[in-house]
């Protein structure tokens, strides 16, 4: 294997590790984002924009993610 062979296979390599990284602290995002979720809605149901929030974003974050993904399949 060649000097540039090499090279490429290790920026190949820190592209998936980076992408991985990223799919990974976007579930424990909506892991915590979970957590919120479920405690709001046993409080009365009053914070409604929250749990809105709370849904837009972890949408966001499966967007992401899925793209991210994408790109593995590359």
């Amino acid at each position: 294997m060649s000097e540039t062979e090499k090279d490429e296979m290790i920026d190949a390599q820190k592209q998936v590790i980076g992408i991985l990284f990223e799919v990974i602290k976007r579930l424990q995002a909506n892991s915590d984002l979970d957590e919120e979720y479920f405690e709001l809605i046993t409080k009365d149901g009053k914070n409604k924009t929250r749990l809105n929030e709370i849904l837009n974003e972890r949408k966001e974050n499966a967007k992401i993610v899925g793209r991210l993904l994408e790109q593995l399949e590359v």
